[in-house]
């Protein structure tokens, strides 16, 4: 756990602003689906919190309940003008963050959980509203956590099939992956 930290310290300390998608469709639906960032933090919050669940089941609905209440109140903050300094740079934390923690089969108290992934989703809100096109705010927001919904959703069955066929080694190849996939949009940039 100590290098996973280190090592998501360090990524952190290098990364510049992500924008990896400027220009986005105007829907709030496609946001979260267009942006490496997005799509890999939050499939990989699906996938912890079903890691999570095998021993407290009530993770696979909270954890990402907690992701999506934040999200929304992260989103309303841009919206209202509020800055979140380093927001961009806290997003592709989240990605290795998330990913680090199914790949160390990290298990937190669900309280403790809940507030971590809540955290990061104020970035990943924030982000939505800050690059939103002009136009109606809650019909976009409403768009990017329905995509937000599936995503986490896609990341539970992704935790639920891959302990079923292979136990965890499955679930920690899952989340090495999140983190690669994190590595490449860090390199794009």
């Amino acid at each position: 756990m100590p290098r996973i930290l280190a090592l998501s310290a360090l990524f952190l300390a290098i990364a510049s602003p992500a924008f990896a998608h400027p220009g986005h469709a105007e829907s709030g639906f496609l946001h979260p689906l267009i942006g490496a960032d997005h799509l890999l933090a939050m499939v990989a919050v699906g996938m912890w919190a079903a890691f999570l669940a095998t021993r407290r089941p009530a993770a696979s609905f909270w954890v990402p309940a907690a992701f999506m209440l934040m999200m929304a109140f992260g989103a309303a903050a841009g919206f209202a003008g509020i800055k979140l300094p380093f927001s961009e740079a806290g997003i592709l934390a989240s990605v290795f963050m998330l990913g680090g923690l199914v790949v160390a089969a990290v298990r937190l108290p669900l309280a403790t959980a809940m507030l971590l992934v809540g955290w990061f989703a104020a970035l990943h809100g924030y982000s939505h509203a800050a690059e939103a096109p002009a136009g109606d705010p809650g019909s976009y927001m409403l768009g990017f956590l329905a995509a937000t919904a599936l995503l986490h959703a896609v990341g539970l069955g992704l935790g639920w099939v891959a302990q079923r066929l292979t136990g965890n080694l499955g679930m920690r190849a899952l989340g090495g992956l999140v983190m690669v996939g994190g590595a490449l949009v860090l390199a794009a940039h």
